[in-house]
């Protein structure tokens, strides 16, 4: 019998990656994708992507979506309690682990493993450990397609937000930045692939600086 899991899908490159990989292990049934979207915009939080399009991806993946709504002021307090509630939902389903695309935080590993262990369930981590710039290139060469959704401006310049995530983007960022973005440099959002059914259509809409940081590119749903 498969072990039950629920994927923590931001819907960019890494969740759709440990995704990609906990596929292809066999050993999991995949329940839902837990996903945060902040309620006053209506868009995947922090990445800023429509809730349309965030649909239309877990359709095309074929798997259920479960969207928790925060606010747009949301505190630790507020995001805790409620995952906990979403969680706790899950395990009585008889789910027993979350599957996380994280890397290499230690912090960001024990603060999730913590939250999983007050609910009984725990946390799998399918790239942890692995080379960045080696999981970057694999990505791309997979054929999964992406786009950059969300550019930190204190580590990399306006140009790259609504960018592809391919071998020219790979080559152009400056050493500092790690290539999957591990350190919150710049998200992205999965538009096909060989998870996918079927492509993801968008257009590519302004490019605007929120914050005074965070430039983000808006994503149209075609």
């Amino acid at each position: 019998m498969r072990e039950k899991v629920i994927i923590s899908w931001s819907g960019g490159k890494d969740s759709a990656f440990a995704l990609y990989e906990i596929q292809k292990t066999g050993d999991y049934e995949i329940v839902a994708l837990l996903t945060t979207v902040t309620e006053y915009y209506d868009r995947i939080s922090m990445h800023g992507v429509h809730r349309i399009l965030l649909e239309r991806q877990a359709s095309s993946l074929g798997y259920p979506l479960e969207k928790v709504l925060i606010s747009k002021d949301c505190d630790n307090e507020e995001y805790e309690s409620k995952m906990r509630q979403v969680l706790e939902k899950y395990m009585e389903a008889g789910v027993s682990a979350a599957v996380f695309g994280d890397i290499f935080l230690e912090d960001v590993r024990k603060y999730r493993e913590d939250k999983l262990l007050k609910v009984g369930m725990k946390g799998i981590f399918p790239l942890w450990r692995r080379d960045s710039a080696e999981l970057a290139r694999t990505f791309v060469n997979l054929g999964f397609k992406a786009i950059i959704t969300c550019v930190d401006s204190k580590v990399l310049d306006r140009r790259f937000a609504g960018r592809g995530f391919d071998k020219h983007l790979l080559a152009e960022l400056p050493s500092t930045v790690d290539p999957c973005a591990e350190n919150g440099e710049f998200h992205s959002f999965v538009y096909d692939g060989p998870i996918f059914q079927e492509k993801i259509k968008h257009k590519i809409g302004e490019v605007t600086l929120r914050d005074n940081r965070f430039y983000f590119c808006d994503l149209i749903p075609v």
